[in-house]
């Protein structure tokens, strides 16, 4: 039996989404919303946790590492995303905490099975319409410091706020903030913070 942790924002979607996994006779389904995720990951312990990327409504980038996916006494929990490649900034970033399956947003229910039992057997699981979004994830041209720097700043705080927060002096940010916007073909702050939002770097 495959235990399954589906984690989405939207209620009626996952419980739907749920009911349609369960039904099948190796699959054991549960779903979590992203706040109460890790909590129900610890106490299920999942084979699999099948989480949605695009919760731009509550966190903006989905707090992949919350997630416990090893266990010390009962193995590991295996990722599989649901993304989009229209952010391929999500992509890159569930490629970081490891996650082994992705699924298109627009895939079938029988895909998305068909994913988690390939990635419960510890192989990888790519949804071929997801290449492109891959190929714009590996271009993605800001650095993690850069990306601290502007995640800061799209939650509103000042030069001031983010130099005491990165522990960096209000000139090394403003240079941060000058080279995100060239880097990007932005306009200024504001059209930096817009961009890379769009393309799920935030």
């Amino acid at each position: 039996m495959i235990r399954v942790l589906l984690v989405h924002e939207a209620r009626l979607l996952r419980s739907a989404l749920a009911e349609r996994l369960a039904g099948e006779e190796d699959l054991e389904a549960h779903h979590a919303c992203w706040r109460s995720a890790p909590g129900r990951a610890r106490a299920l312990r999942p084979d699999v946790c099948v989480a949605d990327l695009d919760c731009s409504d509550s966190y903006g980038i989905a707090p992949l590492g919350e997630l416990p996916y090893r266990f010390p006494d009962a193995g590991e929990c295996r990722l599989l995303v649901i993304a989009s490649a229209s952010r391929p900034g999500l992509l890159r970033r569930a490629a970081e905490a490891h996650a082994l399956g992705y699924i298109d947003v627009d895939s079938s229910p029988e895909e998305l099975i068909h994913g988690i039992r390939t990635v419960a057997k510890g192989q990888a699981f790519i949804d071929e319409s997801l290449g492109f979004g891959f190929l714009k994830a590996a271009k993605m041209p800001l650095t993690q410091r850069e990306l601290s720097v502007l995640s800061l700043a799209a939650q509103g705080a000042s030069v001031a706020e983010i130099a005491g927060s990165l522990h960096l002096s209000h000139g090394t940010v403003r240079n941060y903030m000058a080279a995100i916007t060239r880097k990007i073909g932005a306009r200024n702050r504001v059209d930096a913070i817009r961009i890379s939002q769009g393309e799920g770097w935030l």
